[in-house]
């Protein structure tokens, strides 16, 4: 999986596969021994964080969901990405 950001030790990961878990647009988000996978409304689904990553990931997303959405969108199309400015 590509490395889309990372800032505070959180590492933010997104590929597109058509058979993927799940349909919807999604990332994954790292931290430590802790993993989950969030959608572009900072909506976890599945995995877990400690509160304070979680909430730095809800405030990036919101912060980039363009961005993201476009990511996606390029993925999908031409198998590619870009990176994403880390919180700051």
């Amino acid at each position: 999986m590509p490395v889309v950001s990372q800032f505070y030790g959180i590492i933010i990961t997104m590929y597109f596969n058509e058979n993927a878990k799940y349909n919807l647009p999604h990332l994954h988000a790292e931290y430590a021994e802790y993993d989950a996978v969030f959608d572009f409304n900072g909506k976890n689904l599945s995995g877990k964080l400690p509160n304070k990553q979680r909430k730095m990931i809800e405030v990036w997303i919101s912060i980039h969901k363009e961005e993201l959405e476009s990511l996606w969108n390029v993925m999908k199309k031409h198998n590619e990405f870009f990176k994403i400015d880390p919180l700051k």
